[in-house]
This record gives structure tokens, C-alpha cells and sequence, in this order.
């Protein structure tokens, strides 16, 4: 019988330990013998706990017990978390984690720590949720260069722009009912809405991608909160859809860029019929060319199931994962990952007439005017080019108040 850990006992963990009771059987068919959580790490009370005999609040406990050959980790944060999954490596044992903020940060040092040590270090449910992404990647696409990457990787966001599309909703009213939902934090959903996690989303799959370390820090990040209902209309106008979309690609000179912002979608385009709470990741190889990996992105069991399934490869496949999971460090650069790709913008403009926007912006098309705002689409530009049609706008009176590339169909 194989004992396991779980270190942090909230959402996730406790949807470990159910995922693991449930479905016990199917899971020890799989991975060769019975799976048994013995610890949970919780500095909290849980002596009422029908479970209180398995709590501690002692690592060193788990590290001393012999049979523990697998902890999983969801405590979150990197402040616990880093030097505990530093600590269970360096012992010998494998962790598995739904912990995106420290894979995105610490990834290639884990990863290297854990082929030093003989163990595994695994991480599916740290970006797609329940949703199989990772294991894919490194394993089926394993052939392929992937040289793009365009997903819906925040789920509260999308259903934000899901709300604000259907029932014209503003950003405002749109955030409350996720926050009503229990999908968006109450104190401070700024991960959320301002494309943090996307962000740090998108640095892991960019490192896999890639074969060396992206940090979070180098990719450009913004969010939904400029985004108002007179986009959502200027989007149908278009036949479009906007999206918070996570990026990365390799330029044919091998130029990385990535980023996180929200754009135009065409419906011609897989993800523009992404809505709700569901994420959505293309990926493009070079031999197999474009695949799309579909589902919820987050819930308690969908990532539960993820984390197990890594507990299984664990057990079965050991430290030889990494054979193909897995990317080098990388020194921390300077600065953004830079985007000088030419592509279609909206922009949308106050206090500028509709019928100036094309000697100010170049060759497009206007898609509204209404309430001293203007929208309008452009053609073609490179990202430097809207940073001089911002300048232009101003020197006019007005502001340019938000720009949103248009996304390939």
C-alpha cells in the first residue's frame, strides 16, 4: 500500500482526500496498489474533524515516516509552500501541487531538485484545473515544436465577459455575481481581473513550450477592468467576442514573446464560443499542427482529480517523468518579452470624432459613436504604432481609453 500526505487542507486538499476515498479502487488499479492518505499538514483546529487522528502540524512528522512516498501539496503562496516541497524533494519524495504561483516562479529549480533526489515533481492541476493540459504536452505532443499558444486559462474572468456579453452587464455588476458565485475573491479578486493568474498560467506553459525558464515577471499583463458594455457591443458589431487571452509564440528568427490581455476574438476562431467558467488552451506543433484542450478549469473535485492523477504517475513512473517534463533555468531578465507583431486593433477613443479617427489612426473602419466615445477598427499596426496613435489622440484633446488586438481567426 502506497501512503501518501497532504500538506494544506482547503479547497483542493479536501477534495484530495475525497477523490482518493470515492474512488479508491479504480485508483489502485491504476497505479498497481492501494493509495492511502496518512497525514494532512493543517496548522489549524480540526480536532472535531471525523478525520482530526490523521491532522499534524508538523512537517518533520511526514519527513521521519518511512512509508510516506508522496506528498501532495495545496497550500498555495510560495511562502510555506516553496520551502516544504523543497524540503519533501530533497528527502526523496515526490509532490505533486496545484500550486501555479510557485511552479510559474520556482519551476526549474523544483524540476532539477527533483531529478537530483530520484523523485517526481508534478503539476497538471496547476493550469488547466481538472483539464489535462501538462501531461499532454510533454508527453503526446512530445514531437512537436510548439511555437504558439493562445488559451482561456482564468475561468472567473470568463465568465465576467460571459455576463457582460449576454445580460449587458458592466465590469462593476458582472464582478459581483462572481463574487456572489464564490468565483472571484470578496477582499481582492486583483489575481482574477487583473491577469495575474492567467499570467502565471501562461509562464509554465511558455517554460514547457520553450525548454528554459519564463518568468511571469517578463510577460505583459492586464485585465478586464477597462473593458465596459459598449466593447461587448462594438464586438458583436465585428463578429466577435472579447476574451482575456493568455499567449506565447516563437518568432521564425526563434523571438519569444508572450503576454496576457483581453482581445477581439473572431467567431471564426475556436475560442470566441468559449464562455462561462470553462477554460480552453491551442496549442500549434509543428507536425501535428493545431489542437485544442477543452473543460473546467477550476472546482474542487475537476482539480482534486488532476492532482490524483499525478499521485498515480507518481507511484508508477517515478523520477523517469522527467525525462520529458521538464526545462531548464534561466537568468531574469529585463523587462517585457517584446511583441512587434502587425495585426487588426479596436480602439476606442474619447473625446475624438468618429470621422478623424482614420487620418489619426490609419486605414480601418468606425465601429460606433455614442455618448462622446468612438469606437473604431484598424486595419493593421504594430504595438509602437498605437503607442504613436495614443500620442496623436491626446495632441487632439482626447484619450485613447482602451486598445484591443484582434486575435487570428
Amino acid at each position: 500500500m502506497a501512503k501518501i500526505a497532504i500538506m494544506g487542507f482547503g479547497t483542493v486538499g479536501s477534495g484530495v482526500l475525497e477523490v482518493c476515498r470515492r474512488n479508491a479502487a479504480s485508483i489502485a488499479r491504476r497505479a498497481g496498489e492501494p493509495v492511502e492518505v496518512k497525514y494532512i499538514l493543517d496548522v489549524r483546529d480540526f480536532s472535531a474533524s471525523p478525520d482530526a487522528a490523521l491532522f499534524t502540524d508538523s512537517l518533520d512528522t511526514i519527513l521521519a515516516d518511512p512509508e510516506i512516498r508522496v506528498v501532495v501539496e495545496t497550500i498555495g503562496g510560495t511562502k510555506f509552500a516553496y520551502p516544504y516541497v523543497r524540503r519533501c524533494l530533497e528527502s526523496g519524495r515526490s509532490v505533486c501541487t496545484s500550486n501555479k504561483e510557485m511552479v510559474a516562479a520556482y519551476g526549474a529549480e523544483l524540476l532539477a531538485l527533483a531529478r537530483e533526489h530520484g523523485a517526481a515533481f508534478l503539476f497538471e492541476a496547476s493550469v488547466g484545473g481538472g483539464t489535462p493540459i501538462i501531461t499532454p504536452m510533454h508527453q503526446c505532443l512530445a514531437p512537436n515544436h510548439i511555437s504558439r499558444i493562445e488559451g482561456i486559462v482564468n475561468g472567473t474572468t470568463n465568465f465576467m465577459l460571459t455576463k457582460m456579453k449576454r445580460e449587458n452587464m458592466d465590469f462593476a455588476a458582472a464582478l459581483k455575481v462572481a463574487q456572489q458565485l464564490g468565483y472571484a475573491e470578496t477582499k481582492d479578486p486583483g489575481d482574477d481581473v487583473d491577469g495575474r493568474d492567467a499570467c502565471r498560467k501562461i509562464a509554465i506553459l511558455a517554460s514547457l513550450a520553450c525548454g528554459h525558464h519564463i518568468y511571469p515577471e517578463n510577460i505583459p499583463t492586464r485585465g478586464i477592468r477597462d473593458i465596459t458594455p459598449a466593447d461587448m457591443r462594438a464586438a458583436e458589431k465585428m463578429d466577435a467576442a472579447v476574451k482575456l487571452i493568455a499567449w506565447y509564440k516563437e518568432g521564425k528568427d526563434g523571438q519569444l514573446a508572450a503576454g496576457v490581455e483581453p482581445m477581439m476574438v473572431p467567431h471564426a476562431n475556436q475560442l470566441a464560443g468559449v464562455d462561462d467558467v470553462f477554460n480552453a488552451v491551442l496549442m500549434r506543433g509543428d507536425m501535428l499542427g493545431d489542437v485544442v484542450f477543452y473543460g473546467k478549469g477550476a472546482g474542487k473535485l475537476p482539480t482534486a482529480s488532476a492532482v490524483v492523477a499525478d499521485v498515480i504517475d507518481a507511484l508508477k513512473v517515478g523520477t523517469r517523468v522527467h525525462d520529458s517534463l521538464f526545462w531548464k533555468p534561466a537568468p531574469r531578465q529585463e523587462g517585457f518579452l517584446p511583441d512587434t507583431d502587425v495585426c487588426g486593433w479596436y480602439i476606442r477613443v474619447r473625446g475624438v470624432a468618429a470621422s478623424l479617427l482614420p487620418s489619426v489612426a490609419g486605414p480601418g473602419e468606425a465601429v460606433f459613436e455614442e455618448n462622446g466615445e468612438a469606437g473604431y477598427y484598424i486595419r493593421s499596426a504594430a504595438p509602437a504604432q498605437i503607442e504613436q496613435i495614443r500620442a496623436k489622440i491626446g495632441v487632439l484633446g482626447g484619450e485613447l481609453a482602451l486598445a484591443l488586438k484582434r486575435l487570428a481567426d
